[in-house]
């Protein structure tokens, strides 16, 4: 009797211990998978803070290298507030700049945010970001590279995300920035001229995923499955005398994208960007089409690094709009198996732009041209030959076909490796 209750006991005893290290090798092996899922975003997890792999190194045309760093803390610090931070160094133009901020969290169930930031940065003149871009990270951030036009901008930002239904993700942001073009540059406008402004701007975004599938997990939102097409919707009301801001206008941006996979291992894509722009609005504020074409004068002197989804034959500050539309298609192909390790894959591109510009005369400083015609570029890469890189060939057509033949080609390398 004695010695089957010993029995009972040693096995209660086993098994609790059996059972707690089956618990510590599933604690060990969830907090694996997030240290890589984290590390896959573009952040190095420590227990209480995040580093930010995106500031540590880049480069392009105005700051030479930039080294910098930066990051976040996260849910081990607090599930309820956080705090964000960078410094960076760009060894050609000789400047600091930096961004601290932090967010609060209203409501873990529909994952609403409440942030605050100051930035001392530069900002690429042209460049239009949506509020509710889902972060990308690389290695290597292609187009950067070849980027010189830069505008300093001190901003101030209160931003509140919510997750307004489950396959819509809203973000709204108050902002004030102080502007000043690194460049040679005159605004025109009925109340005065301005080489350098400030701006107070309130923007609305919203990311809409119809055909994607959620689901409610711990009291949170978690997309599934991702489906598409995808649709994104930013309005930006530009408040004159709000903050002593200096021009009154309005921006409605539009984005989808749609992907399409084969029965064949194959994968055709769609992604169309539109933007416009009314009121006093400066070049800053304005759109190109995501040109990356450097202005040197043969095929191999332009021989960079191909962007993810850019113009590769239009040329830097080339054209600016104040209205947009960019369609871009690619098909990639089922991969070729040559080697056990060497599957490299053919990309077919077309690419296709139109805009115009009202006031042009208004924009003083800088001469560019306007895309009141189609812009055509087509082509193809062949990525993954080795380590990640690739090659890029594009060939310029149509409305702005150039006289010199050579001038319409693009011959750049590519580089797809993330983490």
């Amino acid at each position: 009797m004695r010695l089957g209750f010993i029995l009972v006991v040693c096995c209660i005893c086993f098994g609790s211990s059996v059972n707690a290290q089956i618990e510590e090798k599933e604690k060990d092996s969830i907090s694996k998978a997030e240290f890589f899922k984290k590390l896959g975003n573009g952040f190095f997890s420590t227990k209480y803070f995040d580093f930010d792999l995106k500031y540590l190194v880049k480069f392009n045309q105005y700051e030479g290298l930039r080294n910098g760093i930066g990051g976040r803390t996260n849910r081990n610090f607090s599930e309820v507030f956080r705090l964000n931070g960078y410094f960076a160094y760009g060894f050609r133009d000789k400047t600091s700049k930096y961004g601290i901020g932090g967010g609060f969290r209203l409501s873990e169930a529909k994952n609403t945010w409440i942030n605050v930031d100051y930035i001392n940065d530069l900002q690429e003149t042209g460049s239009s970001a949506f509020l509710t871009d889902s972060r990308f990270f690389s290695f290597f951030e292609p187009r950067l590279v070849n980027i010189s036009l830069f505008h300093k901008h001190i901003t101030k930002s209160v931003s509140i995300e919510h997750q307004l239904l489950q396959t819509l993700l809203t973000e709204t942001e108050v902002s004030t920035s102080r502007i000043s073009p690194t460049y040679n540059y005159t605004f025109v406008t009925d109340n005065g001229n301005f080489n350098r402004f400030d701006i107070a701007t309130a923007t609305i975004g919203a990311q809409w995923s119809p055909f994607s599938k959620f689901e409610n997990v711990d009291n949170k939102i978690i997309e599934v499955e991702n489906a598409f097409p995808k649709f994104t919707f930013q309005f930006t009301k530009g408040l004159q005398d709000v903050f002593n801001s200096d021009f009154n206008f309005g921006k409605i941006d539009f984005k989808t994208n749609y992907e399409y996979a084969h029965k064949n291992e194959s994968l055709t894509s769609f992604l169309m960007v539109a933007g416009l722009a009314l009121g006093d609005v400066p070049l800053t504020h304005l759109y190109h089409a995501y040109p990356n074409q450097i202005n040197k004068a043969t095929i191999m002197q332009r021989f960079t690094v191909a962007g993810l989804n850019s113009f590769e034959t239009m040329y830097f500050n080339e054209f600016f709009s104040d209205r947009f539309v960019t369609l871009q298609t690619k098909h990639f192909l089922k991969r070729f198996q040559i080697g056990q390790r060497f599957k490299p894959q053919l990309v077919l591109i077309s690419r296709h732009a139109i805009g115009n510009m009202n006031n042009i005369e208004r924009h003083q400083g800088l001469e560019f041209n306007t895309l009141n015609q189609i812009f055509n570029e087509s082509g193809f890469e062949i990525n993954k030959l080795i380590f990640g890189f690739g090659l890029s060939f594009a060939y310029r057509y149509g409305a702005y076909h150039l006289p010199e033949f050579e001038d319409n080609f693009s011959f750049k390398f590519t580089f797809n490796l993330s983490i």
